[in-house]
């Protein structure tokens, strides 16, 4: 339940290759730079290099006073609100929203992913059409600092990395105001409740509730 191939649909991210190499999602954090490196000068002429290392789709709309750290990728149809901050290693889908006062960091979005209001997404990747509610935000060390394990019941999977934030599958519902503590992964078609605190794995079509109760949604 954990896996890319349980969490994503990988027709929906130009990373596709790239996260096909591996088995878990958090295996490809490291990579993410040096990934955006080398596709940034193949993408052709429907991108503009705007500084270096920063590529745009022509049809990405970018507001003047957000911030595009190098090396990063905004695909088509994409808006980057007032005040995002985008430190870079950030690899942004088609018709995604980064809105104001959201900060990137050593992420992948797949396309038509929304993180509209104030939110930190650190060290993750987030499933198409995922959406993460106002103020909620990826936790991405963990407070003693030590390397992180994703939790799934009993078991326990050493990742290796000391920073590693979320892992939303495809059409998670994120509300607002939720923290996504380090390691924590959500299966697709789940949601989690505002002003919630998750760790660990959720399965698919589930809903985190604010007490940490998990109850299993119907698959449609």
């Amino acid at each position: 339940m954990y896996t890319i191939t349980d969490l994503f649909d990988l027709e929906h991210t130009q990373a596709k290759d790239y996260l096909s190499k591996f088995t878990y999602p958090w295996e490809a954090l490291k990579g993410i730079k040096d990934f955006i490196l080398a596709l940034g000068p193949t993408l052709g002429e429907d991108y503009t290099e705007v500084s270096e290392h920063v590529w745009v789709h022509k049809t990405a709309k970018v507001f003047p006073s957000a911030y595009l750290g190098a090396p990063c990728i905004i695909g088509p149809e994409t808006e980057v609100r007032h005040c995002a901050f985008i430190r870079g290693s950030a690899l942004v889908g088609s018709n995604c929203v980064v809105g104001n006062s959201v900060e990137l960091k050593n992420v992948i979005l797949f396309d038509n992913v929304q993180t509209p209001h104030y939110n930190y997404v650190g060290d993750s990747i987030l499933g198409y059409k995922s959406h993460m509610g106002a103020g909620s935000i990826t936790s991405n060390v963990k407070s003693d600092k030590q390397l992180v394990i994703v939790h799934n019941g009993a078991e326990q999977i050493p990742t290796g990395i000391k920073k590693f934030g979320a892992m939303l599958g495809d059409y998670v519902e994120v509300g607002c105001n939720a923290v996504c503590n380090p390691g924590t992964v959500i299966g697709r078609h789940s949601n989690v409740y505002p002003t919630s605190c998750v760790r660990g794995v959720v399965p698919a079509y589930s809903i985190w509730k604010d007490n940490g109760t998990v109850a299993t949604k119907e698959e449609r």
